[in-house]
């Protein structure tokens, strides 16, 4: 069976929506955070494999969107770079920021480090490093191809089983550590959730913190679609100039995954909008396009995955993860909670630094806000840790990505 373009949107739409129901269902995919469309994705994924184990063939999908909707996501990312926020963050955020970069470097070194005895080769430790770990699910499906032509076989499948496991890990050892820590040194206070408010997502963080550019609409216009439409141009735009920005880099012999020219143009836009005020921009909304592409991009690229290719490499992928973890999870008992400040905060922010060095930052916001509502509020952790771990890391780590796969290929 051959679905086509339409078809294959339609059919990502509603497995967004099947991953969704099970979720609901299932307690512990919403307790470690794991994204809908992973869920619904790995359904279908896994029907593919029955039908092939069965002898058939499994459905074809038309991924023509694929690619527009990855780089759609990742502009967004690129929007929300803004050099303004630093300043914001104060020397809390850069300090962190520059801790995450080098853990990024060192997570790329243990990978490497790990799966070279094991037979690997050095970029299938990068693979299940950086790009799956710090990227998440996104990060690691938009590099795959990238991966596969380099040598990596089923490096897709290989991507989103190192993401999951990752998740999961980032789930299991963040709110733990973070509570040794406070009870340790005796920081914060007893503290009911009831009545308290949810902490902000990372997005919302960063909202609070751009200026919400909205303009009057012209005579005759709604304002809400007015809005919606100016910064999705804004959008398009960026991945216009994107692609010349990538081509100039491939005529330099520059290996790049799609996305990155579109990054870097919607972070010059972004922070010339600052600069200037001459084009106001709603995060906001950018955040929702960026969004809503990202949920469609994972659903069609997991419907996709060939999962029978990871029978070979299960094992190595294991031992790397758990690398990591000894690596991130001892980071945080000494150095990095000295780093920190050594206060409540501190404490805090490790156990977030643990959710997005290994999951997602929704891991990283999860496990800070378990914390939160027993022990107190953290203004300084719920401020840093969303803005480097949702945009300024993916944007180090994209670069960081290439500069191996152009010295390991």
């Amino acid at each position: 069976m051959n679905l086509d373009m339409i078809q294959t949107l339609t059919l990502a739409g509603a497995v967004i929506f099947l991953g969704y129901g099970i979720r609901r269902i299932v307690p512990p995919l919403s307790r470690y955070n794991m994204p809908a469309p992973v869920i619904g994705g790995l359904v279908i994924a896994l029907l593919g494999l029955a039908v092939r184990q069965m002898g058939g063939q499994p459905p074809r999908f038309d991924a023509s969107l694929q690619g527009p909707l990855m780089t759609a996501f990742f502009t967004s990312i690129g929007f929300g770079s803004s050099l303004s926020l630093f300043k914001t963050g104060g020397p809390k955020i850069v300090t962190f920021f520059i801790i995450a970069v080098i853990f990024t470097l060192l997570q790329n070194l243990v990978g490497i480090a790990v799966a070279v005895p094991l037979g690997q080769h050095p970029l299938f430790g990068v693979l299940n490093s950086s790009v799956t770990l710090v990227g998440g699910p996104a990060t690691g499906l938009a590099f795959a191809p990238l991966f596969e032509s380099a040598g990596i076989r089923g490096a897709s499948s290989v991507a989103v089983a190192s993401a999951m496991t990752g998740i999961v890990s980032g789930g299991l050892i963040g709110a733990p550590i973070g509570t040794w820590l406070v009870e340790r040194y005796r920081l914060g206070h007893r503290h009911g959730a009831a009545g308290r408010a949810a902490p902000p997502t990372a997005a919302e963080v960063l909202e609070a913190q751009l200026p919400e550019g909205i303009a009057a609409p012209p005579e005759g216009e709604g304002r809400e679609s007015y809005v919606i439409l100016k910064n999705l141009v804004a959008v398009l735009v960026a991945m216009w100039i994107g692609l010349w920005i990538s081509r100039g880099f491939q005529s330099l012999g520059i290996t790049l995954p799609a996305y990155i020219g579109a990054m870097f143009a919607g972070a010059i836009i972004r922070n010339l909008a600052d600069l200037t005020g001459l084009l106001p921009l709603s995060q906001r909304v950018i955040d929702n396009i960026g969004s809503v592409s990202l949920s469609l991009f994972i659903a069609m690229a997991m419907m996709t995955l060939r999962l029978w290719e990871l029978v070979d490499v299960a094992v190595p992928m294991l031992v790397i993860i758990a690398g990591q973890v000894v690596l991130v999870g001892a980071a945080c008992f000494w150095p990095l909670f000295r780093l920190f400040g050594r206060d409540y905060d501190a404490a805090v922010t490790c156990a977030g630094f643990c959710g997005f060095m290994l999951g997602t930052t929704a891991n990283a916001m999860a496990s800070m806000e378990s914390l939160a509502e027993r022990y107190g509020p953290a203004k300084r952790a719920f401020l840093v840790v969303p803005l480097v771990g949702a945009f300024f890391i993916d944007f180090v780590n994209a670069i960081v990505i290439t500069v191996l796969l152009n010295l390991l290929r």
